[in-house]
């Protein structure tokens, strides 16, 4: 099992025990330029605010609407993505084109102001969830079947330069073994003849 499965069902384990309750939709799978619609409702009253969070920990704001001025604030990066429809407390936030990084656990978070120092407190509403958005495998795999080709190619280019600087090797090899051949032949000292030619010329002497 792959380091990355392994991760994944980490998050999954402590996302759906930190998810668990009547607050909760469960899990939602979606695939990668999916969309998801969260459905946020509460049943309290006086609710002045409503702030739809991610992550375990909540850390990330994703939008935050305030009742009296009807005013949005949604993460910057996530507005062309990101559309609502409100009837407070109830509201549908859709995010459209989904990516791997969506995934986390999204809270629908309302708040109501302290009657002593006036500061929002926080209580978690009906329709929080955990979103998976897979297809990063499946991406990996069509990005694999996409370079096989490509490694295939250079598997091949790779064969043809190796055999051809063995053969050029072997050429320059011989050329010197012919060459260092024929310098030998060229400096060897041809042996002198024996002649004759005194033996003769004493014969004649001894004639006369």
């Amino acid at each position: 099992m792959s380091a990355l499965w392994l991760r994944l069902i980490t998050f999954l384990s402590l996302a759906c025990t930190a998810l668990s309750g009547p607050v909760s939709s469960g899990p939602v799978w979606r695939d990668i330029g999916g969309f998801i619609t969260i459905q946020c409702t509460t049943s309290l009253q006086n609710q002045k605010a409503l702030s739809l969070q991610r992550g375990l920990g909540e850390e990330d704001q994703i939008l935050y609407f305030y009742k009296d001025t009807e005013k949005f604030t949604i993460k910057r990066e996530l507005k062309p993505r990101v559309e609502t429809k409100v009837q407070f407390p109830k509201m549908d936030i859709v995010i459209k084109n989904l990516t791997v990084e969506d995934t986390g656990a999204y809270w629908c978070v309302y708040g109501r102001p302290n009657d002593n120092d006036g500061k929002m407190t926080p209580t978690k509403g009906v329709g929080s969830v955990l979103l998976v958005v897979q297809g990063a495998e499946q991406q990996k795999k069509n990005c694999g079947e996409k370079e096989s080709p490509l490694s295939n190619t250079l598997v091949l280019v790779c064969v043809l330069i190796t055999g051809l600087v063995l053969v050029c090797v072997f050429i320059v090899f011989f050329i010197w073994i012919f060459l260092k051949i024929k310098a030998l032949r060229t400096t060897t000292k041809p042996r002198q003849a024996t002649t004759n030619d005194v033996y003769e010329d004493m014969r004649a002497t001894l004639r006369r």
